[in-house]
Parts: structure tokens; sequence; C-alpha cells
């Protein structure tokens, strides 16, 4: 898996926006490595400056420099849908009649396809395959005989899928999230302005205060100078449909995430995993570092019952928690390593064991996924080539069985070990002593959400959206597009 997007807007009082945007996206940059950019606006014009690579690597002191006014948007990416080239890097950047757009994009459109071959019909001229620029265009479209709210919402009556957005309108920035809440969106208040931005850990950066989520379907409009904001409740559905993987692993753990700490969500999610599966081994330890809240919160949970859900007695502590595994900050990602091979030789880069730790001992190792079993089975066979004599594996989040649609670049179910082999059969592919997941009602109650308003559609197979092909978990249809006469694009 890789991780989706991220965004952030700022409108401020007489300070340039570039240099608070460019610390923001570094706080985002864990959300998308593959290009980086900044839009603003100085009242007169847009200026922007796009390109690819890490944040530190797309803006020199002179770019930021170039970047003038008081108000602009960002964005960190990896790419879920569209080219990985400049051409698909945001924000995206349109003018028009009405003025100029910039836009950022953080999820995915299921009928982005549909709405761009309408409007390419219409005479729109599309600069590059990705949605966000259906989304710009589409905007631009209504922008040019609506006001900014009734074009944003006729806009999202048009789109189906999950996005959160921090739009640029010549010098008016806003906020849109989808009206299920599948991509997070906050609003952070700064000393001298306000902000939007993907996770909370953004807008303390900045020294800001988390204000509060932006609602599903909510438009957020930053008033000029900093001043505040305007909310506008644009569509109001019954159920969300919040990405239970941020909590899992897409976010930040300092990041406050539809109002619960990430952190503490994944330590609960570890202590659920104990009263589930706990196993009595001598020690526990952490894929670091996703799994490390995971196996803290399983180890506490450990020091107070035992595995059978008794009360430990007072001389007994339990699975004692232990680092075991130290790794190398040094090596890429192992799930966008190209080839299988490479995969598996950068495990072995990438987790050094500390044999002190393990030889010798059981061992229950936790992490947060598994996706093709790549890693887990390397992880298993290094610990006991180090000495373990039981490896057991806990897994923080239920089995993934099924693809992504909503803006994460996840496996097929060709890849995806857990689509067609059972628990039992995934344990003996990875040769661990024993493998458990989290259920899923147990990270619906953690966070306290009703699995209706969830998507679960990685660890079922049914989704929250219209999806061809694929099964729904509720009633919904994506909009129907089409047999209307458009304006042509000027």
């Amino acid at each position: 898996m890789t991780e989706k997007c991220g965004v952030v807007g700022v409108s401020l009082d007489g300070r340039d926006a570039a240099r608070p945007l460019y610390y923001a996206l570094y706080a985002l940059q864990h959300r998308g490595q593959e290009s980086a950019g900044i839009v603003t606006h100085d009242g007169f014009q847009q200026h922007s400056h796009v390109e690819m690579g890490l944040v530190g690597d797309a803006f020199g002191e002179d770019d930021l420099d170039a970047l003038s006014g008081a108000a602009g948007i960002g964005h960190v990416r990896y790419p879920t849908a569209g080219s990985v080239d400049s051409s698909c890097a945001q924000p995206f950047s349109v003018s028009f009649k009405s003025g100029s757009l910039g836009l950022s994009h953080n999820g995915n459109l299921v009928n982005a396809d549909e709405i761009r071959d309408e409007l390419a019909a219409a005479g729109h001229a599309f600069t590059s395959d990705g949605d966000t620029e259906v989304i710009a265009h589409d905007l631009a479209r209504n922008l040019l005989e609506e006001d900014l709210v009734r074009a944003v919402k006729h806009t999202m009556g048009r789109i189906h899928g999950s996005y959160s957005l921090t739009i640029t309108h010549d010098d008016t920035v806003l906020g849109v999230r989808d009206p299920q809440g599948n991509r997070p969106l906050c609003i952070g208040e700064l000393e001298d302005g306000y902000m939007l931005a993907s996770e909370s850990a953004a807008i303390d950066t900045l020294d800001g205060d988390l204000v509060r989520d932006v609602r599903p379907g909510e438009l957020v409009v930053l008033q000029e100078d900093g001043e505040g904001f305007d909310s506008y409740q644009l569509v109001d559905n019954e159920h969300t449909a919040h990405c239970f993987f941020e909590h899992v692993y897409f976010a930040r753990p300092d990041s406050v995430i539809d109002e619960t700490l990430v952190y503490e969500a994944r330590r609960n999610l570890g202590r659920e995993l104990w009263d589930e599966s706990g196993v009595e081994t001598d020690v526990v330890m952490p894929v670091p570092d996703s799994g490390r809240a995971f196996a803290s919160g399983y180890a506490d949970a450990a020091s107070e019952t035992t595995a059978d859900g008794e009360p430990r007695d007072a001389d007994d502590d339990g699975v004692e928690f232990a680092e075991g595994l130290m790794k190398n900050r040094y090596v890429g990602r192992t799930f966008i390593m190209p080839t299988q091979d490479e995969r598996e030789r950068a495990v072995r880069l990438k987790l050094n064991p500390i044999k002190s730790t393990i030889e010798g001992k059981t061992v229950t190792v936790i992490d947060d996924s598994i996706v093709r079993g790549t890693t887990s089975t390397q992880l298993v066979q290094l610990l006991k080539d180090c000495g373990a004599e039981e490896v057991h594996v806990r897994i923080g989040a239920p089995a993934i069985v099924a693809p992504c649609y909503m803006g994460i670049d996840m496996a097929t179910r060709d890849e995806l070990i857990a689509a067609d082999k059972s628990t039992a059969e995934i344990r003996d592919e990875i040769a661990a002593d024993s493998l458990a997941y989290l259920s899923t009602d147990a990270v619906a109650d953690v966070l306290g959400k009703e699995r209706i308003d969830l998507c679960l559609g990685c660890v079922t197979g049914e989704y929250p959206y219209d999806i061809d092909g694929e099964e729904t978990d509720r009633d919904v249809s994506r909009p129907e597009v089409g047999g209307q006469q458009l304006p042509a694009d000027d």
C-alpha cells in the first residue's frame, strides 16, 4: 500500500502564505512523496510552483519568494488516479473567464471518465488523465453561471467518490469534504489566520489550534485577511463512510481525525487484539514503526489479564514489551519496490533483529496489515533465523481481501494474499506458529462508529460507493452524467 495525498490551504492577515504552506506540506509528507506543489494568489494574479519529488527537493528559497500572496493551497501526491508524471502533479491550476482556480485533491472519483467525456465533448481541453482536472473543469464551468457556493454544490452533485479538496478561487480559499467523509479534512486557527489540512499535525506544525473537522458534505470558505471562516452544509447524508485505515495506518499517530487521536486509537486496537486473540509468549514486539502503538496497547492489556481473560496474579507481569527489530530509515519502503525480488531483499535491508531480545524466546510480532505476504514471510524467517523458538503474528486490523478504489494505491485481488486464502492458509504460507487478525466489529467499537458509517470495502469487498463490478454495503448510486447542454469552455 501507499499513502493517499495530503492537502492544505491557508488564508492569512497580510503575511505571505508560501512558507506556512511549505512547512505544512512537510508535516504531510508521509501522505505522498511523488510530487509537491503550492498555488498562491496575491489579489491580482495567481502564482504556482509544482515539481516532482519530496517537499524539500521541490522548493528552493527563490521558488517560495516568487509565490506571493496571503492566500494559497498546497499538495503532496502519491498517484492513485492518473499518470506518475508532472501532468498530474498538483495543485492543478486553471484560468477562465470568471477568474482563476487552484485545486488540490485527496481521494479518487468513481465517475471521472464519464464527466471528462461530457466536458470534452463541450469543448473543454484536458492536459492530464487525472480526476483532479475533471473537478477543476467542472467547477470552472459552473462558476461561469453561478456564485461560488452554488457552483461547488452543483459540482458535488455530479462527482461520485471520495474527495477532500482545498481550492483557491482568486484569493478566496475553500475546503470541501465529500458527503460521506471518506477522506479527512480539518480546520485550524493560526495567530494571524485560518487553515485547512488533511491532518491536524500540519496545524500543530504552524503552532495553530485545531478547531474541528470539516463535516462530510460541508463547504468551508476561509475569509479574506484570515478573519474567520464561513460554513455551508451542502449535502447531508444519513450515513458516513470514514476510511478506517486512516486510523490503522495512514495518518500520523499525533493527528486527531474525526475527533479521535490516532495514537490512542491504535493503542486501543492493540488492546482489543489481545482480548480477541492474545497468546502467552515471552516477548511482544512491533514491526517498526507501523506496529508500535498496537503492540504497546496489546502489552498493556496482557499485563492486566491472561490470554483466557482472567485477571493476572500480582506477581505476573504478563507479556514483556520489547523492541526486537531496528529499522534502517534510509531504505525506501518495501511496498514501492517494483519487483518481488527487490521487495524480498529490501526486508533484510530495512529491519535488523536484536538477537538478545529474540534468541531462545517465544515471540509475538505485531503489525497493522498483511498485503502480499512478502514482508511477513521474510520477517518470520528472520526471527527464526535469529533463534526465536516460536513466532506468532498478530495484525491490528481485519484481513485485506479487496482493493481500494477511494484513494489508496493498494494491490489488486491477484496480489492480496487474503483475497483467496484463509487465515490458516496464510499462517502456513508465512510459516508462523499462529496468525490472527482483529475483527471488523472491534475496529468499529474502538472508533466509536457503527459499521455502516465506516468504509470497510478493502476488508469486506462491499463498498460505500457505486463502483462497476463491485458490491455495495448501502443503497447508493452514482449521479447520472450527460443529457444536458453544457456551455463551451471559455
